[in-house]
């Protein structure tokens, strides 16, 4: 499978039709990221030769925050980075097969958190992430913090839940995948949004279930397209956690028909998200914003729209899910338009 799928539904698509712009800092960004990742040890050797070094998430932050503070476009790509790392981890053993070790390296992270510094001798992601949350968390309200602890928490669970299927060998239904995925797939990384444009939200919005339906379909939408372009490295290593794989278990369908299935679920989920949004300004008036809080939900739904067409063109020149042996030019010269 391949994402060619993905932008040929840019014709029946309109919130696909329009290639993301790109942070005029991007290039400046990408020396800035590596580096970073290079020098906390969450990349080793030639970045090319690895999977997190060939992700290049400077770029998929950089068009998802085209215009903002690169500063803080900067702090997203490096969130980025570390949950692609996380992740890695997560894909081998012992924690790919392993609920328990799951928790346990997250209690480690947890606490690494709560106490404000790693332990000696701690592993990368241990660091890194002491590093990441306290510049992000001190500007934010107890409140967003609370609410971002609460997605690490979630995702842990999200992640222990598939390495568990994995041990037992137990494909997700499609009534079990969309939840699970939603939480395997870095729930906190949306709240991020919120620090890296200078906001935060109010929590009678979030509760809304409005809100839910444009947050949880652009989220369904990013993990189920990236699904379509890790399937076959997944599928290589026996891994039925992504949309074409539970689609095809579950209704018969051979790999053609299990990614069209998954394209018309992604066009019907990113047209869910898009009526929510355009019904949003009617519900900010029933809930009696301020007028800085209108402009915070202005700035986010613009960001979050963004984010599914930036993730696409972010698939097309990232070697993330090349194989390890063909990493896979950047093909910038040819991806020119998508700029």
């Amino acid at each position: 499978m391949d994402i060619s799928l993905l932008f040929s539904m840019s014709d029946r698509v309109p919130a696909l039709a329009t290639p993301s712009a790109m942070h005029p800092e991007s290039w400046q960004l990408r020396a800035q990221v590596e580096a970073w990742a290079r020098g906390r040890g969450l990349v080793l050797g030639d970045p090319d030769t690895s999977p997190l070094g060939r992700a290049r998430c400077e770029r998929l932050a950089a068009r998802v925050f085209a215009a903002a503070d690169a500063d803080s476009v900067d702090l997203f790509a490096r969130w980025l980075t570390w949950t692609l790392a996380l992740d890695d981890t997560m894909d081998h053993p012992p924690l790919s097969d392993s609920g328990s070790a799951v928790h346990a390296l997250y209690d480690d992270l947890l606490r690494a958190m709560r106490r404000g510094h790693a332990r000696p001798g701690a592993r990368p992601l241990e660091g890194a992430l002491v590093e990441l949350w306290h510049t992000t968390s001190r500007s934010m309200s107890r409140d967003w913090r609370r609410r971002f602890m609460l997605h690490l928490e979630a995702h842990r669970d999200g992640c222990a839940k598939e390495s568990v299927n994995r041990r037992i060998r137990h494909v997700p239904t499609e009534a079990e995948y969309a939840p699970l995925r939603r939480r395997a797939c870095g729930p906190f990384l949306y709240d991020l949004i919120e620090p890296v444009l200078g906001v935060e939200l109010p929590a009678r919005l979030l509760r809304t279930p409005r809100w839910s339906t444009l947050a949880d379909g652009v989220a369904d939408v990013v993990a189920w397209s990236n699904d379509l372009a890790s399937h076959d490295l997944e599928a290589a290593r026996g891994d039925a956690h992504d949309m074409p794989a539970v689609l095809a278990r579950a209704r018969g369908l051979d790999a053609e028909q299990a990614a069209a299935a998954v394209a018309d679920r992604i066009a019907d989920r990113l047209e869910e998200a898009w009526t929510a949004a355009r019904r949003l300004p009617e519900m900010l008036d029933r809930l009696e914003l301020t007028v800085a809080q209108r402009s915070a939900a202005a700035q986010v739904v613009k960001a979050l729209l963004a984010t599914p067409r930036a993730h696409l063109d972010w698939l097309a020149e990232s070697g993330r899910y090349a194989p390890a042996a063909d990493p896979a030019p950047l093909r910038l010269d040819a991806l020119a338009s998508l700029r």
